[in-house]
């Protein structure tokens, strides 16, 4: 396993392929970070599929409303949770290869619970998106996530879990 420094601020995301272990980055988007350990914690991320996962681009997820592999996936990608909306903390952090960021609609201060990890280097997002997080093990697993928009099996996270609860 990884070196985690900070069990407190990564989670690990359970994939068919193995682990996903994430440093979250509470200093640069705290709301996001806290946002992301009280749905993990509540188990809301359990089960929730990768409904939009773009070749060279990223794999989305995190509808906890709309996304259960026993829900109606096709309207995965157009829910939340039962929190309220975050406000945008942009940062100067480029969304390189295997940073975690806050899936939102046009408002800038419209997300929720969902969140995509970056297959590559998307600086076109730059201060457009939260980066709140990045993997530190188990991109090779997060690579070998399910294509389409959505995929036809989509892929799934089994558990996502706070290292310090773990």
């Amino acid at each position: 396993m990884a070196d985690i420094k900070d069990p407190e601020n990564t989670v690990i995301i359970e994939l068919k392929d193995g682990p996903v272990v994430i440093e979250l980055m509470p200093d640069v988007a705290p709301k996001h970070s806290e946002r992301m350990k009280k749905l993990a914690r509540a188990g809301a991320y359990d089960g929730v599929v990768f409904h939009r996962v773009i070749e060279g681009f990223m794999a989305q997820t995190g509808d906890v409303k709309h996304g259960h592999t026993d829900g109606d996936l096709r309207r995965a990608g157009t829910g939340g949770s039962d929190q309220p909306d975050l406000p945008a903390e942009f940062s100067k952090l480029p969304h390189d290869r295997g940073t975690l960021g806050a899936a939102r609609s046009a408002n800038p201060d419209s997300a929720n619970s969902q969140f995509f990890i970056n297959f590559g280097d998307n600086h076109f997002l730059n201060g457009q998106y939260t980066v709140y997080g990045r993997v530190i093990e188990g991109m090779e697993h997060v690579d070998k996530i399910a294509r389409g928009e959505p995929p036809a099996s989509p892929d799934r996270m089994i558990s996502v879990k706070v290292a310090a609860d773990a």
